[in-house]
């Protein structure tokens, strides 16, 4: 459930959440996660040899410093509105020296100039922002033309566990829609935003899918995410749901054991939808 924006505070619904301890154990088991499947799909980005990178939300910039190291020529910008989370990130990247920096930048209004990055990568944004076809639209003017624009879109319909002591629907989807409906914020983004890039005029959109699953992830890598939604969410999604944290928590207890029962089985499918910038802007 990461969230990274802000131009004034309906567009941020989700800061406080953002800037706790939590988040930043989130980031870190939700790239350690994905990142193995990822990475063959940015590879597969027609990119120069040298590419201009926006990590455009970055966070504490897991995916930043990723990049740097796989696009070794790269020069990569991190944007977010977290100092704190930019801090840490300029302080665990500090080896990368001026190839990777950080700014303070809202993804609604970057104030940098059009057609300024080959690759522009955002990551586990977009389902909690509110107006995420804005945000879209203003990545898409700093994509050079011809140049590709990396999503991952996330979609709390994609979340599948067995019913183990509760109904696993009790959180999924029923917990991120409510909050959703609360925020204006679209926790289907993934399955919305093909269209929103061809209706920008963008070309050849995809479709990838990260499979995290208790097959293909580290159990225990699995159940990192869920314990730090647990720790940063349980409060906010109890009024929503009706509930107590303390029930909140026990839902999401119920699926940590899930994760960690190696005779269980779960998933949650990350939608990675990439496009090519249109020609003229």
């Amino acid at each position: 459930m990461a969230y990274h924006a802000g131009m004034a505070d309906d567009l941020n619904p989700q800061k406080a959440h953002m800037a706790d301890e939590s988040m930043v154990r989130n980031l870190a088991a939700q790239a350690e996660a994905v990142w193995p499947q990822e990475l063959p799909i940015l590879r597969r980005h027609a990119l120069p040899a040298a590419p201009r990178i926006l990590d455009a939300g970055c966070g504490t910039g897991e995916a930043s410093r990723r990049l740097a190291e796989a696009f070794p020529r790269a020069t990569i910008l991190g944007v977010d509105v977290l100092d704190g989370s930019l801090e840490r990130a300029r302080e665990k990247s500090a080896p990368f020296g001026d190839r990777v920096r950080f700014e303070n930048r809202s993804i609604y209004e970057l104030g940098l100039p059009p057609a300024s990055f080959d690759l522009v990568v955002c990551r586990h944004v977009l389902q909690s922002i509110p107006h995420a076809d804005r945000a879209i639209a203003e990545l898409v003017r700093v994509t050079r033309p011809g140049g590709t624009l990396h999503l991952i879109a996330e979609d709390y319909g994609m979340i599948f566990f067995p019913k183990r002591q509760f109904d696993p629907a009790r959180l999924w989807p029923e917990a991120p829609m409510r909050l959703g409906a609360a925020t204006g914020t679209d926790m289907l983004i993934g399955r919305h935003a093909p269209s929103i890039l061809r209706g920008l005029g963008l070309t050849d959109v995809t479709v990838d899918y990260l499979v995290v699953d208790t097959l293909r992830v580290p159990r225990e890598v699995f159940a990192r995410i869920w314990i730090a939604w647990r720790d940063g969410y349980a409060g906010a999604i109890a009024g929503h749901l009706g509930l107590t944290p303390a029930q909140v928590t026990e839902l999401f207890d119920d699926q940590i054991e899930t994760l960690r029962d190696p005779a269980s089985y779960a998933a949650w499918l990350l939608p990675v939808v990439s496009a090519t910038a249109p020609s003229t802007q």
